[in-house]
């Protein structure tokens, strides 16, 4: 650790003078017409937008390979490398064609930010904003409309993402450039993240361990943080949402503003939500929760050097709802309760060279998770988790066609316990990771692949009396693992391309599952952990086709994933304390399924989009059991029309939404069997420009047939508790 601080430190103070070059240019469309495009540098977080004339300008260039990337809504996404040295002005004028397909944006969570049409890996990347259109209550909740994604849910304050079927410590979150920790490995334990200052989310379907090591065996769900503002810009915005069914609301309130070199942002957020009511007219008593959140950044971009800090403070108050009682529209907290902080500091630098460059990302993560069950002012359960993670890439020189990382990443993380109940002991973990992947590009291939070795140790301290059934022996264990991936992209010929990608992945097993030894009050079940517990280890194909021209798009994801020693929880016949004992297994599984669908927008009628998807997935064990908490397979048929550039009302749009999930009667030995429901959605929202004030205001509902209904992931479904049922919802948003 200390040789590390001391590499960040000399980096830090590498400021050496360096070249400073331009560029500048004209932006057309395909018939001529100059268009106020944004043109946009993804390494450097660097960009301008054209003026009227379509002329642009950008200065104070570090030497190096970058890629230029140039979008505007309604025309094809543009980008070209560019090799920037020794004082070089350098003119570039580009032309984009209209398209009736969505912008493209730079994927961020693969290494080599690529455009998705680029990108070996498939990527599913939506913004914020089109899922709070959704209705989404939550972050976590909005997450589920992405394809081949759910939830585990706990009301609506508590959700996790599931993954083709994975999910808990098998789905890797990463926010400000850093991976979550957050003692993700309880069923009851929420995301943690508000969606304020999340511009988008990616998602990663597959094994991601050689990006991002254990933990990432099932995918990653990467938030992207809202970009500061533009040089020489500042831009003010106020947001509020309403939601009926939970008479709850959220209001977020933000500024950011920017110079040359220095950019400054700033977020703060407030939501209140009281019980959510069924569609059965009841309301599920004390599942109302509240959230507080702040988020800053601070940004230097020099000619050789860029650091960007933030920090992100997070309360998240949560009801812990045990059964139907009195019906109240009260938003303060009954027993029990969850209060929980989540602290997150980033720095991340890069060091630009002639040719090359250093990333290095460091992050500091505290989370302290206080359950209340018989007092308001005395923790049952205490657990604080300090965790300091590093990821240091080098960027090679290019060597003609191949673009190559290396990388080191690792993390100390600190468990300590200081209530009265212990769920998991105090315990340290170690990791470490070495990992090297290239990408080449030609015209119509794209190849990719990569080797990793990663090391993880985990030491526990012996937790209660040692006469006692309930004693947790101390542990200490290491685990190591080799990881690869390959695959390709092809351009098989013209709007048809292929992905092919194979995988291996691994998760070391977690303090829970390895020493648990006690009554889990979050799920109501004694739980038994399993020292001699393996990795687990996972290899996955991936085969993604897609077809997309001016009228119609078609995509079809298949995947197979192979886990050895795949943990999982099970029943005995043994009863503590009134409580059934559940002992942690492995055996092997497999897992495979896929995703279908098309995206009609028949040109010239470009405002008319009609959307249809199927999601599947299978789970079992090598016993021919199936796997708990696989979501049933769905339909999602979405019809939209859009209405564009206005004089003062730009966009406009309105959409149906009819989802359809299927009976799930493929359960484990200790689940029910899932009736199917429809859900009908729909909304509308415009965005108004009054001089220099945009606003933007929107209307949805969901669930508008009060469907009653309970979900197969609802943690509620034991209880027989019905899911929310319909709401309808507001949100204006002010900008400057």
């Amino acid at each position: 650790m200390k040789n590390i601080l001391c590499l960040f430190a000399v980096l830090s103070l590498y400021t050496a003078a360096s070249a400073q070059n331009s560029l500048m240019g004209k932006i057309t469309s395909n018939t001529n017409e100059p268009i106020s495009a944004t043109i946009y540098i993804p390494q450097l977080e660097k960009g301008t937008v054209a003026d009227f004339d379509g002329k642009y300008t950008l200065n104070s260039i570090p030497d190096g390979k970058y890629n230029v990337v140039v979008s505007l809504l309604g025309y094809a996404t543009f980008s070209k490398k560019i090799n920037f040295l020794n004082n070089q002005n350098i003119t570039e004028n580009f032309q984009l064609q209209e398209t009736a397909v969505e912008m493209e944006e730079v994927i961020i969570s693969t290494p080599f930010h690529k455009l998705q049409s680029e990108n070996v890996m498939k990527v599913e990347r939506v913004s914020t904003e089109n899922l709070n259109a959704s209705g989404a209550v939550t972050l976590a909740d909005g997450i589920k409309n992405i394809a081949g994604v759910d939830l585990i849910t706990t009301g609506t304050g508590i959700g996790k993402p599931v993954i083709r079927g994975l999910s808990s410590n098998r789905v890797l979150t990463y926010t400000q450039g850093v991976r979550l920790e957050n003692q993700q490995f309880g069923d009851e334990h929420g995301l943690g993240i508000n969606e304020a200052g999340v511009e988008s989310v990616e998602v990663i379907k597959g094994p991601a361990s050689l990006l991002y090591g254990s933990d990432a065996l099932g995918g990653v769900l990467y938030l992207n943080p809202e970009r500061f503002a533009l040089s020489g810009e500042t831009h003010e915005d106020l947001s509020s949402s309403y939601f009926s069914n939970t008479l709850g609301a959220s209001t977020n309130l933000g500024i950011k503003t920017s110079g040359e070199k220095f950019k400054f942002l700033a977020r703060g957020a407030y939501a209140a939500f009281s019980d959510y009511t069924t569609g059965a007219d009841y309301s599920v008593t004390n599942s109302r929760f509240n959230e507080r959140d702040l988020k800053t950044g601070l940004q230097y971009v020099g000619t050789k050097f860029k650091t960007t800090f933030r920090y992100n403070y997070n309360r998240s108050n949560i009801g812990i709802a045990e059964e139907v009682g009195e019906q109240t529209d009260s938003k303060d907290l009954a027993l029990p309760f969850q209060e929980v902080d989540n602290h997150i500091l980033s720095l991340n630098n890069t060091i630009f060279f002639d040719t090359a460059s250093i990333d290095l990302k460091v992050g500091y993560l505290y989370n302290d998770r206080r359950e209340f069950e018989e007092e308001e002012d005395t923790a049952a359960l205490r657990l604080k988790l300090s965790t300091i993670n590093y990821d240091v890439k080098y960027n090679l020189p290019q060597l003609g066609k191949f673009e190559t990382i290396i990388g080191l990443q690792g993390m100390f993380q600190n468990n300590k316990n200081e209530g009265e109940e212990i769920l998991i002991p105090d315990a340290n973990t170690t990791d470490i990771g070495i990992l090297a992947t290239s990408h080449y590009h030609l015209e119509n291939v794209a190849l990719q692949a990569g080797i990793r070795f990663d090391s993880r140790k985990i030491e526990s301290e012996a937790a209660r009396d040692p006469l006692e059934t309930d004693f947790i022996p101390a542990l200490n264990k290491t685990f190591t693992s080799f990881t690869g991936a390959i695959g390709a992209k092809l351009d098989l010929f013209e709007n048809f391309s292929t992905r092919i990608n194979l995988a291996s992945g691994f998760r070391a097993p977690n303090l829970a599952e390895l020493t648990s030894n006690g009554e889990h009050e979050g799920t109501n079940r004694y739980e038994r952990g399993n020292h001699e517990l393996k990795n687990e280890q996972n290899f996955q194909a991936d085969v993604s086709l897609e077809y997309r021209n001016e009228h119609v798009e078609f995509f079809a994801n298949g995947f197979y994933n192979s886990v050895s020693d795949y943990i999982f929880i099970s029943p005995t016949a043994e009863i503590i304390d009134g409580s059934q004992v559940f002992q942690y297994l492995q055996d092997n599984a497999t897992l495979y399924g896929g995703e279908f669908g098309f995206h009609l927008h028949p040109h010239p009628m470009d405002w008319l989009h009609i959307e249809s998807s199927f999601e599947t997935v299978t789970g079992k064990l090598k016993t021919d059991e199936y796997l708990p908490l696989i979501p049933a397979n769905s339909f999602k048929n979405t019809f939209r029309v859009e209405v564009k550039d206005g004089k003062t009302r730009k966009n406009s749009f309105v959409f149906v939404t009819l989802e359809n999930k299927l009976n799930q009667k493929n359960v484990s030995n200790f689940e029910t069997p899932t009736g199917g429901y429809s859900l009908l959605s729909a909304g509308m929202e415009s965005t108004f420009n009054i001089q220099k004030l945009r606003v933007k205001f929107g209307v949805s509902g969901t669930n508008l047939t009060d469907k009653v209904y309970i979900s197969h992931l609802s943690r509620f479904k034991p209880d027989g508790i019905f899911n929310i049922g319909r709401s309808l919802n507001v949100n204006l948003k002010l900008e400057i």
